[in-house]
């Protein structure tokens, strides 16, 4: 059995789905994300509700093709911010502890157990779980990355249908 664009596509949102719901089980453990961690989950929504679209009577090749951006960005953030918890390049200032202008921090963000509020700053160069020495960054851009190639084979067939008028039972 061949599979269709279509279901390649939804196979590979619900990858997506999959691997969302995986970072909010992490969370809901105590392990906080940091800003670049949560930046790698927006484009997996984007991927979750191009799966959705697929579900209409919509041209799917705009929607294979966004599918597959929003794969290879997140996988592309993940390599990104496994080379900042590695040490092998430098990420943003505004989540890895360096560069602070302490002169503009207010007393609660220079001490934050003064705060009333709980504090769970998480510095996106600190690796705070890992399997197999991979860190969750390292796991989200090889998921990530396989997933992407789901959305790809999706385009590449869908592209085989319209080129050489193979049937699509989609």
């Amino acid at each position: 059995m061949t599979l269709t664009p279509k279901s390649l596509g939804m196979t590979a949102a619900a990858g997506s789905a999959a691997l969302l719901l995986g970072a909010f089980v992490f969370q809901a453990l105590g392990y906080a994300p940091c800003a670049m961690c949560i930046w790698q989950r927006y484009p997996h929504a984007i991927a979750i509700g191009m799966g959705a679209l697929l579900l209409f009577a919509l041209p799917i090749l705009p929607i294979l093709i966004i599918g597959a951006l929003s794969e290879l960005s997140t996988s592309a953030l993940g390599v990104f911010h496994t080379g900042v918890e590695r040490g092998w390049w430098e990420g943003p200032t505004s989540c890895t502890g360096s560069g602070l202008d302490v002169s503009q921090m207010s007393v609660s963000e220079l001490l934050p157990s003064a705060s009333s509020n709980a504090s769970n700053l998480v510095l996106c160069s600190e690796v705070v779980w890992e399997f197999l020495t991979l860190s969750m960054a390292s796991w989200n851009a090889i998921l990530s990355g396989v997933l992407a190639c789901l959305w790809l084979v999706a385009i590449a067939r869908h592209q085989k249908v319209r080129w050489h008028g193979v049937a699509d039972v989609s």
